[in-house]
């Protein structure tokens, strides 16, 4: 196997390509606006999405969908969540029944609440599908600093088959037949990390930020496990990992998203200033969705859905959060109700 395609040139799917053409293999990068293909071919280097970084001469890049998913063993698709449908439905003409398939995307699909793996089976039933996911900024795989990331499948072989196709001296990749805690997992810390961002806007501290990611986690993997996941994946690269990168970077879009918002910038106003994709915002509303359907207590998901969406004031969904029903820290824990306090002396 020597041939690879990654459909989508941001800043994932570029650094992807890049890895894997250091590995040697033959990749071919699909490239949406002919500006940058240009751009790309003339000078070696994705300015727009990621910038002062050369692609290896074994990387081919056009914006001929057909000829890019010709002859790869494997396709990888890195476009963003909101994307994924139509991408999909547009290559679906030219996938063959062997290629296998590697989502990059995370997020949770607006109106339908369908995870990335799901949209694609939907079109392509028949291919193998694997998904990559944790704590994995773009711009630091793309510049070969050591990175561990986790790959799942319904499939053991095609999660291993995928784990040594990407695996290189700088990138451990580890495997997790959990394939619905992996996606929620890469998912729902977008919305969190936006958390975390308007709580540096607003000039909080460290203690606020770690209140904020301590309690996300626990909202991720209760929403996860009702929706079919295992608790521990929440504790892994795809969880916890994927949350504290997200949550403490400037690399974050979603983090920058926040802080820009708690600074007192409109949504309209943070998303217009940036060409890059910020998952969280699409992800929140569908998150907030999904705790609804399920009846599952989301609390820090529902007040950034209500600065988002609502109008809601920053500064009144900290003090909603803060004073909250008093609780016991393990609530969803069924042993909670077996612990013996003794009463005091």
């Amino acid at each position: 196997m020597n041939k690879v395609s990654v459909i989508g040139s941001g800043s994932w799917g570029t650094a992807n390509a890049i890895s894997l053409a250091g590995k040697g293999l033959d990749v071919k990068l699909w490239v949406r606006n002919k500006e940058l293909l240009e751009t790309i071919n003339e000078k070696r280097e994705n300015i727009t999405y990621l910038p002062n970084i050369l692609l290896p001469e074994n990387i081919q890049a056009s914006n001929d969908l057909e000829y890019c998913c010709k002859d790869s063993e494997i396709i990888v698709l890195g476009t963003p969540s909101h994307a994924v449908r139509e991408t999909v439905q547009n290559i679906s003409g030219y996938i063959n029944k062997g290629q296998v398939i590697v989502s990059l995307a995370k997020g949770i699909e607006n109106d339908s609440l369908c995870r990335m793996s799901q949209i694609i089976e939907e079109y392509l039933p028949h291919n193998p599908l694997a998904v990559l996911s944790g704590p994995n900024h773009a711009e630091e795989v793309a510049r070969n600093i050591p990175t561990a990331t986790v790959v799942s499948s319904k499939y053991k072989k095609i999660a291993e088959f995928i784990q040594d196709i990407f695996m290189t001296p700088r990138l451990r990749v580890y495997t997790n037949p959990d394939l619905v805690g992996i996606e929620l997992g890469g998912a729902l810390k977008n919305v969190i990390a936006l958390g975390a961002g308007i709580s540096d806007g607003l000039g909080f501290g460290d203690n606020t930020k770690a209140a904020i990611m301590t309690r996300g986690i626990v909202e991720i993997a209760r929403l996860g496990v009702a929706m079919g996941a295992r608790k521990n994946t929440f504790n892994g690269l795809a969880g916890a990992g994927d949350l504290i990168v997200t949550c403490t970077s400037m690399h974050s879009r979603n983090r920058r998203a926040g802080i820009a918002i708690g600074q007192g910038k409109t949504l309209d106003e943070v998303l217009s200033s940036t060409k890059m994709v910020v998952e969280g915002v699409k992800t929140t509303k569908s998150t907030y969705q999904l705790s609804k359907k399920t009846g599952i207590e989301m609390p820090i998901t529902e007040e950034i859905f209500g600065v988002l969406f609502q109008g809601s004031e920053v500064k009144k969904s900290v003090i909603n959060l803060m004073t909250r029903n008093k609780t016991h820290e393990m609530e969803d824990l069924p042993e909670i109700e077996a612990i013996d306090w003794k009463d005091a002396q």
